[in-house]
């Protein structure tokens, strides 16, 4: 489980302000994960909460009525509100991308983690996460991240990037939607150095001789999300290094010597969710126009525009009743797709570890899971061809992961079967790192030290404080108390995994 937009404070204001615009009553909305959650195990004193807040504002309240008393006395506002809903799961990615493009290349950050770049140019993250970081949203400690917001509508760029050697790195590239389209990097193109064109729906022409071809975009808008392997604090340097080799030109500035690349951050402005409780369907109204829609989404759109939402549309030329349901549809909309999360329905159980589905990363038209399971959950996933997350809340006896001592034992042979690396990785119940002596946050095949059992399998502890004198090597610390979880993500997996055949031996409690 990972959350791969960078686990930054911008994110989670992202969803904060999502939430609040779309009720249009702001503390109403279910603004943190925490809040969301305790919306879900107790909706009963959610609804008074907003019951009480609502009824200070009239048109809010009006939009929330029927939900909190059962009764109906608009039908405009009602099939709004249904037909809303089923806008709003479809057009999340695109409300929620937008917000993150503007926020992300015009707001300079608040925290060194968080991506600042120009249109077409890459951030770079320039450390691993450690337990400083309190953003809550389980960052993997394995690789350095570099995003960039690309513009594919007037030419193609070129995506450079030096021999890579050995090291594991991938560049995934993300469609608007939130569906990866198409992957550089080691598995997918080689670690050669090489020049790889990014190219926009409606381009058309010839590249440079030896630049390679990408899949076409199906957005002209497209996120490149880059991952580097770090062997640890001291290979740092030289990641920064490969980081500052990694190029995006402009397809009429490749091969020029020279040349500066220009600079913009002249991105479309979301409206501002605490002004207008609209403000979510006027961005998906605008991002739709800029982003053009599959031919066979015709027919939904054509719906849509019922309620004045498609590319283009003024849903302020909607009548108040029709705007009201919409308020209310996006109102639960987000606490909706929440929920969806916290279900647990977006994997298989095996052992009490949550395995994803094989689509996951090209959900496509499946527009609830593409909605929760890709956009809300971390902006991109990466397909299982290129890496695998694993999450674990219990143990064998299903029992929550909490305070006390735990194992997690790999018999001989039956290590997680990867082709690059895999790593476990340890959070406390906010979705963040765990402060302990060692300084240790993750635990893997990369780890310096392991000790085999004597049979040849591995056995990692679990627990707050050392297992004892030989033991520590294979030590992950966990909370001194409270409620914890972890990640097993397997880059490069091989296919038993993606395909759930590889079982994860379950964690026990041994004290």
């Amino acid at each position: 489980m990972e959350s791969s937009a960078t686990g930054t404070r911008p994110i989670q204001r992202l969803r904060h302000d999502l939430a609040e615009a779309a009720t249009g009553i702001g503390q109403a909305a279910a603004a943190t994960g925490k809040v969301t959650a305790a919306a879900v195990r107790h909706p009963g004193e959610t609804i008074d909460r907003a019951r009480k807040m609502t009824r200070a504002l009239p048109v809010a309240w009006h939009s929330v009525k029927p939900t909190l008393t059962g009764r109906m006395d608009d039908w405009r506002r009602e099939y709004a509100y249904t037909l809303g809903q089923q806008a709003f799961v479809y057009g999340f990615p695109y409300i929620y991308n937008a917000v993150l493009r503007h926020r992300w290349v015009t707001q300079k950050p608040e925290t060194e983690t968080t991506p600042y770049a120009p249109v077409n140019h890459f951030w770079h993250a320039s450390r691993l996460w450690d337990a400083s970081d309190r953003e809550g949203v389980s960052p993997n400690n394995d690789t350095l991240y570099s995003w960039a917001w690309v513009d594919l509508r007037e030419e193609p760029l070129i995506l450079s990037h030096p021999d890579m050697g050995d090291r594991y790195f991938t560049f995934e590239l993300v469609a608007f939607t939130s569906d990866n389209y198409d992957y550089v990097g080691m598995r997918a193109t080689g670690s050669e150095a090489g020049d790889f064109a990014l190219i926009g729906p409606d381009w058309t022409g010839d590249l440079p001789q030896g630049v390679r071809r990408t899949a076409t975009a199906p957005t002209p808008w497209v996120l490149v999300v880059g991952r580097t392997l770090v062997e640890g604090v001291d290979d740092l340097p030289t990641v920064h290094a490969l980081q500052q080799q990694y190029r995006l030109t402009p397809l009429h500035l490749f091969g020029k010597e020279g040349v500066t690349l220009p600079e913009r951050r002249d991105v479309p402005v979301p409206a501002d969710p605490a002004q207008d409780p609209l403000g979510p369907w006027k961005t998906l109204n605008a991002v739709l126009a800029e982003n053009p829609l599959p031919k066979h989404h015709d027919v939904l759109l054509r719906q849509f525009a019922e309620i004045g939402i498609g590319p283009g549309m003024d849903v302020e030329a909607q009548p108040e009743p029709v705007k009201e349901g919409l308020i209310r549809a996006a109102a639960t909309a987000v606490p909706m797709l929440e929920q969806q999360l916290l279900s647990g329905q977006w994997g298989e159980l095996i052992n009490g570890w949550r395995y994803p589905p094989p689509q996951i990363g090209h959900f496509g038209d499946d527009f609830l899971r593409r909605a929760a399971e890709q956009s809300l959950v971390g902006v991109a996933i990466n397909d299982p061809e290129e890496a695998v997350y694993l999450a674990a809340f219990t143990d064998s006896a299903d029992e929550t992961l909490t305070t006390g001592c735990y194992e997690l034992r790999y018999e001989a042979g039956t290590l997680p079967p990867v082709d690059a690396f895999w790593s476990l990785t340890a959070y406390d119940e906010d979705r963040n790192l765990i402060p302990n002596p060692i300084g240790r946050y993750s635990i893997g095949d990369r780890t310096q030290g392991l000790v085999r059992d004597a049979d040849g399998g591995l056995t990692l502890y679990l627990q707050p404080d050392s297992p004892g004198p030989g033991r520590d090597s294979n030590w992950l610390p966990t909370p001194q108390q409270g409620i914890w979880y972890v990640a097993l993500r397997m880059y490069l997996p091989r296919p038993e995994v993606i395909d759930a055949r590889w079982h994860c031996p379950p964690i026990t409690r041994v004290g």
